[in-house]
């Protein structure tokens, strides 16, 4: 399975619709590398960058130098909680529109809440993956036992709604919640979109924020490839094993265009484009400025340029395919 796996870069690429090979202009926050697992731009223009295993989030001024970083509290300041003083084992973080920055803390079991004014508070979540910042203070979270896909929280840590139905692929519950595992992100107008990391067709569900589902975006051209089926044929191996699933990511990362809804995939080293109505419009092959494939785990879309990073190569800017003149 793996050896058909890591070729699914090439054979995605020989499939129609496939444009030129994309190379990127340049690295970019060059500090980052190993362990990179989320980076976000905020509406200040900073961006926002977690790492793991790694005490804090860094924040960046929009020319990579380093700001600051959060939480960072002198010896007698801050918290009395040991818990908010530090980072165990980041998976995710977000930051809302006025600053509130949220991390995915899975080595504590929490979701950890520092706010631009200085307060900070937990929220007990059991095996946070994946988050995003919403209005009014609520955090949409993803989770490593959830029974719903998204589970959003309010301003008090409190439930406050949970939605979106798993999709169905086996008879064994514990395999079935494991395949269902995704990921998080939101866009200024507070859509949710939940990106399933080993769907054998890849696949990226929009919600409003109360949990109504609206676009879908899936690779249905995948179909035909042998990496679909291996991974369809894995996950029916896993029915008779008793041990925890285990099986290769499928979707290794995902982008949202704030402006027009615009959703860009990751699928290892193959970047797939569709427009806001879900319909694929390009793919692409991911590669460094030397030559080296680059395997997306992260995925910013801005204005006129991507930031795609991958654990351990880094960050790095390409020109955005679409805005060629």
């Amino acid at each position: 399975m793996a050896a058909l796996l890591a070729i699914a870069g090439v054979l995605w690429a020989g499939a129609s619709e496939v444009e030129d090979q994309l190379m990127a202009r340049r690295r970019v926050f060059s500090s980052i590398g190993p362990g990179l697992r989320a980076l976000r731009r905020g509406t200040d223009g900073k961006f926002y960058e977690l790492t793991a295993p790694g005490s804090s989030v860094a924040i960046f001024d929009a020319q990579g130098a380093l700001l600051k970083k959060i939480p960072d509290y002198a010896q007698n300041a801050g918290p009395s909680s040991a818990e908010l003083r530090a980072i165990q084992f980041g998976e995710d973080l977000d930051v809302s529109a006025n600053g509130t920055v949220y991390v995915a803390d899975r080595g504590a079991d929490k979701v950890k809440v520092w706010e631009q004014n200085g307060n900070a508070h937990l929220i007990q979540v059991k095996a946070p993956l994946s988050l995003a910042a919403l209005p009014e203070g609520e955090v949409a979270v993803t989770t490593l036992q959830q029974s719903h896909l998204v589970t959003v929280y309010g301003p008090n840590g409190k439930v406050v709604r949970e939605f979106g139905d798993p999709e169905s692929l086996s008879s064994r519950p514990e395999l079935d919640r494991y395949v269902n595992l995704g990921r998080v992100i939101s866009d200024p107008q507070g859509h949710i979109y939940y990106g399933f990391t080993y769907m054998p067709e890849p696949l990226v569900r929009q919600y409003d924020r109360f949990g109504y589902a609206g676009r879908e975006f899936e690779f249905t051209g995948l179909d035909a490839f042998p990496e679909a089926q291996a991974a369809r044929k894995a996950i029916e191996r896993e029915e008779t094993r008793s041990a925890p699933p285990i099986l290769r990511p499928i979707l290794t990362a995902f982008g949202v265009d704030p402006a027009n809804g615009d959703v860009w995939m990751g699928l290892h080293n193959t970047l797939v484009h569709f427009d806001k109505d879900g319909i694929r419009r390009s793919e692409y092959q991911i590669y460094t400025p030397s030559g080296a494939r680059l395997e997306a785990t992260v995925i910013v879309v801005e204005e006129e340029h991507l930031l795609i990073g991958a654990d351990p190569l880094g960050i790095y800017e390409f020109q955005r395919p679409d805005r060629k003149h």
